[in-house]
């Protein structure tokens, strides 16, 4: 098993794995950025594997949520089996 890792808003009603479309338009409509924002903490690359920038997002998430002030930021978490994590790799590339 594997574990995938998300930056949500504490008010965004949509889990960003299992319906990213609607979660996306939400963030997008209050204005949050948080894929922009994540994009811009994250150290990622195309030269580290998938797993490794896996890490990277979580170290980038877990750094936006502890200096969130305002509170308004969670990590969203989904347990993968091995072969769910390479179909997700290998459509996310």
């Amino acid at each position: 098993m594997a574990k995938l890792v998300a930056l949500t808003t504490v008010d965004n009603p949509y889990n960003p794995f299992d319906d990213f479309e609607k979660w996306f338009m939400f963030d997008n409509v209050k204005g949050y950025g948080t894929c922009s924002y994540l994009a811009r903490i994250a150290r990622t690359s195309d030269a580290l594997t998938p797993q490794e920038n896996e890490q990277a997002l979580e170290t980038a998430i877990d750094e936006i949520i502890k200096l969130d002030v305002l509170n308004m930021y969670r990590k969203e978490t989904k347990e993968v089996s091995d072969q769910e994590t390479a179909e997700y790799y290998e459509v996310a590339n």
